[in-house]
């Protein structure tokens, strides 16, 4: 069981991130801008995980300034510039082909990895990866003809899936240096400072004097921020990167199911037949 511990903290996380519009659709609702989530996710990630490591892993507060750079590359590059990319990419062109470019991420990672980390191209890995686009482009519709497309949202979706695939590229060198929660604690101090010029104070203000909804933000700081990049970077000092990236396609599976059973999204075959690819990319990979 231990042996597998790491292949469920990273399963674990993409079913975490997967919630992630559950929150996000309350705030919206409430009046919220997508800048502000980004704001409220990852500002508010930063200051949770320093009133928790304050009191229980001061530790983590030091690094050393040359390594500052891989926390620039998890914080601002992968996690900031991505969801700048990936929010460009939705005004774009359609939510299903905006998702679908966003998951060519495991693709880049694998090949990224076997050019940094020498990390073998396996017949395995590639059958995973095919498994995990597949369920995936099942999942988020690209196959229903809403898919609407224009040349520059294609650059920003693809430049999305990039970004976000960087992070399994960037955390491994500092897992090299430092425990899985340093990594993430100062990732989210670049990403959280980072992502400050996108707030609207104003805004901000007039959604928050309805208490319920700081109750909302602080479910998405906790279960759709924090959690899953803890739960991530651990898997990912005991998983390769390519592996992990495809594990991670877990998440387009767990946010379909998440609007069927808390907004009564229609139940459609293709979530399910996206849930057989993705159940067997996984035991692929076992």
């Amino acid at each position: 069981m231990k042996k597998y511990l790491p292949y469920l903290n990273i399963l674990g996380a993409a079913a975490c991130w997967g919630c992630i519009g559950l929150f996000n659709r309350f705030l919206m609702r409430a009046g919220m801008g997508a800048a502000n989530i980004v704001v409220i996710r990852n500002f508010g990630g930063l200051v949770l995980l320093t009133l928790i490591f304050a009191l229980r892993e001061r530790s983590v507060f030091h690094v050393k300034a040359k390594h500052l750079p891989i926390f620039f590359g998890t914080g601002v590059v992968s996690m900031v510039f991505f969801t700048l990319c990936y929010f460009k990419c939705q005004e774009l062109c359609s939510l299903a082909v905006s998702a679908i470019l966003l998951y060519t991420a495991p693709a880049m990672v694998v090949l990224m990895s076997a050019a940094v980390f020498r990390e073998r191209i396996t017949r395995k890995k590639i059958l995973a990866l095919a498994l995990a686009l597949l369920g995936c482009s099942f999942v988020t519709g690209v196959w229903s003809g809403d898919a609407s497309v224009t040349a520059a949202g294609v650059l920003f979706g693809l430049g999305a899936g990039f970004l976000y695939a960087l992070y399994s590229i960037f955390a491994p060198f500092g897992l090299r240096h430092y425990t899985p929660f340093t990594v993430v604690y100062w990732t989210f101090v670049f990403g959280g400072l980072g992502s400050l010029f996108l707030l609207d104070a104003g805004e901000m203000r007039t959604v928050f004097a309805d208490g319920r909804m700081i109750l909302v933000a602080l479910g998405l700081i906790v279960i759709s921020t924090v959690l899953p990049y803890l739960l991530y970077t651990n898997g990912l000092a005991k998983v390769e990167s390519g592996k992990a990236s495809i594990l991670a396609s877990l998440e387009p599976v767990v946010a379909s199911f998440v609007g069927i059973l808390a907004f009564g999204e229609p139940v459609s075959l293709t979530v399910f037949l996206g849930l057989g690819c993705i159940l067997a990319c996984v035991y692929v990979l076992r």
